[in-house]
C-alpha cells in the first residue's frame, strides 16, 4: 500500500527524455550552474561512464574524465532538475557493472573499445 503511493509520488518527478546509456559510454552532461544573482550557465561535462547506482528517482551516474592529467570524477542524479541534457558521444564495449578498475589505467590501457551500433 505505502509503497505504491511512494512510488505514485515519486514518478511524477522523472524525467521522459533521458537517452539510453550504459556503463562504458562516453557521454556529455549539460549540468546548470548557479552563478551569483544572474541566472548561471550551463557547463559540459564529457567522460567515461563507470558505474550507475540504484534506480528511480534516486538513479545516479559517474563519470570520469581526465584533466590536465589528473582524472577528475563527478556523480549526477539523473532526475535532477539541474541536467539540462546528456548526450551520448560514443558506445563502449565492456562486459563489467562498474568500471572502478579505470582508475588505476593510464594511457591505451584505460580505453574501453567501441560497441558497433
Amino acid at each position: 500500500m505505502n509503497e505504491s503511493i511512494i512510488r505514485d509520488i515519486e514518478s511524477e518527478f522523472l524525467k521522459t527524455d533521458i537517452p539510453e546509456f550504459r556503463v562504458g559510454d562516453t557521454v556529455r552532461v549539460h549540468q546548470r550552474l548557479k552563478e551569483g544573482k544572474s541566472g548561471g550557465r550551463i557547463q559540459v561535462f564529457e567522460g567515461l561512464v563507470i558505474k550507475r547506482q540504484q534506480g528511480g528517482v534516486q538513479e545516479r551516474f559517474t563519470v570520469r574524465k581526465l584533466s590536465g592529467n589528473v582524472g577528475v570524477e563527478k556523480t549526477f542524479p539523473i532526475h535532477s532538475p539541474m541536467i539540462e541534457k546528456i548526450e551520448v558521444v560514443r558506445k563502449g564495449k565492456v562486459r563489467r557493472a562498474r568500471l572502478l578498475y579505470i582508475r588505476d589505467r593510464v594511457g591505451k590501457a584505460a580505453k574501453v573499445k567501441e560497441r558497433m551500433r
